[in-house]
């Protein structure tokens, strides 16, 4: 109760001024409740310029990345790691980002198909869709006028053509070369350089000089012409394979004319050959330097290199520090790398896992799909992730993952549009997803208009 003096106080402000006070019953309710009250806030996106990739699933806001925008303001390298389990949509945000960013004149893509069903690639639809040709790699088909890439191709260095042969020689022997053989091959390859002028020389050449070297190659180290031939025979048994073994026709010619390098998306189908076996390295090896002295210029465009199966590379030593070198090429030549993997322990725990940390430390960008709860807990150890992210990967539904992007971490669920949607689902994604139990849709369910109108008309809701 007031005092009479204040009641009279009271009574002569409302007289003149109207009340300015309103008293209100005490409301009791629980803080779950009262948390209403409260505006929802999320996390800061990645800006409003690039690909729209989908939607951010704890706020609804539209999710876009772009590498080339964003580097240099919260990348600091262009380059991406994608993990998961088969049919959870690791394949369908690569071809959708693949076809989004091709609607940009200034961006040109290079894809190794290493997947395939009923005898294509999997990015078959896609490059028939843009009128591109893929580069069919098939030991078989090359027999019989097939696709051929020279490692001896004029348009690559002298430098590079010795590189290359030692990194294909590597692979296939599974350790570094010595002293010894090193010189033979050095020595047989600047003789064929030198004195094959009238064609491409070819694998064929290096062969036979290095079971019959000449005798300026042994007096130059003033050793005997049987040490040379001596030092030179396990290599050339290992380059025996790629013209008479099993990979044969592939690599032993002149480079096929035709080879379209300016098309926005290249293609290389290497669905045909054995993803186990030591040729898949050895191919990659041979793509990887032949485009990086074919294709990669300073030219102002923006390139996305996209591998699938790419523990290929990262597990084996030598080839990983090729691609080191190429994935150095991201900050000069704007070159951006996307490695699509399985599980992070085929690499990390590989023969090549001081090679894999450097790669991976290059890959700005990780996209997790869903993975088993052990594997979700390596993967946030080894990347570095936040527990709830960690926490949250064995439950994701197809479609969503969880976006590291240089620390920026959100999960996102991938949207596709109705015209994306026949080129996206092949019959292989289909199997996959319904061997893992899902309905083959991937959890793209919902999507039929334009990614701009959905994501509209999910704001106003």
């Amino acid at each position: 109760m007031l005092d009479p003096l204040a009641a009279i106080t009271d009574a002569f402000t409302s007289f003149l001024f109207g009340k300015v006070e309103t008293t209100r019953l005490p409301v009791r309710t629980s803080t779950g409740q009262a948390q209403a009250v409260y505006m929802p806030t999320a996390a800061p996106g990645l800006g409003d310029s690039g690909v729209i990739i989908g939607r951010e699933v704890y706020s609804g806001k539209g999710y876009i990345y772009d590498p080339f925008q964003l580097y240099g303001q919260q990348l600091p390298a262009p380059h991406w790691l994608v993990l998961g389990e088969s049919g959870n949509g690791k394949s369908a945000l690569e071809k959708t980002y693949v076809l989004r960013q091709l609607r940009f004149r200034d961006r040109q893509v290079v894809v190794l198909d290493a997947q395939g069903e009923d005898g294509v690639g999997e990015w078959n639809l896609i490059a028939k869709a843009l009128g591109i040709t893929p580069i069919r790699l098939d030991p078989m088909a090359a027999l019989d006028g097939g696709t051929k890439l020279n490692p001896l191709d004029p348009a690559i260095t002298t430098t590079g053509q010795l590189a290359l042969l030692r990194t294909i020689i590597e692979v296939a022997m599974g350790r570094g070369l010595d002293e010894r053989s090193g010189f033979a091959l050095k020595v047989a390859h600047a003789y064929v350089h030198d004195t094959v002028t009238d064609r491409q020389p070819i694998l064929t050449d290096i062969v036979d000089r290095l079971r019959h070297p000449v005798a300026d190659s042994a007096e130059s180290m003033n050793v005997g012409l049987e040490d040379v031939r001596a030092w030179g025979l396990d290599v050339a048994l290992v380059l025996d394979r790629l013209v008479d073994g099993d990979l044969r026709g592939m690599f032993d010619g002149p480079t096929t004319a035709g080879i379209d390098l300016d098309a926005p998306l290249i293609v290389f189908d290497l669905s045909h050959i054995d993803r186990n076996s030591i040729a898949m390295p050895i191919l990659m090896a041979i793509v990887g330097v032949w485009l990086e002295h074919t294709w990669i210029r300073p030219d102002r465009k923006k390139r996305i290199f996209l591998v699938e199966e790419a523990w290929h590379i990262i597990n084996s030593p030598f080839v990983a520090q090729l691609f080191q070198r190429l994935l150095k090429f991201g900050r000069r030549l704007g070159l951006s790398f996307v490695a699509v993997v399985h599980h992070l322990s085929d690499v990390v725990d590989g023969a090549a896992a001081k090679e894999a940390a450097a790669i991976l430390k290059m890959a700005s960008t990780r996209t997790i799909y869903a993975q088993k709860a052990d594997e979700a807990r390596a993967t946030g150890r080894v990347l570095g992730l936040p527990r709830w992210a960690v926490e949250i990967i064995p439950t994701l539904t197809p479609g969503i993952a969880v976006w590291d992007v240089n620390g920026n971490v959100q999960v996102v669920k991938h949207l596709i549009t109705e015209s994306e949607r026949p080129l996206v689902y092949t019959d292989r994604a289909m199997t996959e997803a319904s061997a893992d139990g899902h309905d083959g849709t991937d959890g793209f369910e919902e999507p039929r208009v334009s990614l701009e109108k959905q994501l509209a008309d999910d704001a106003v809701a």
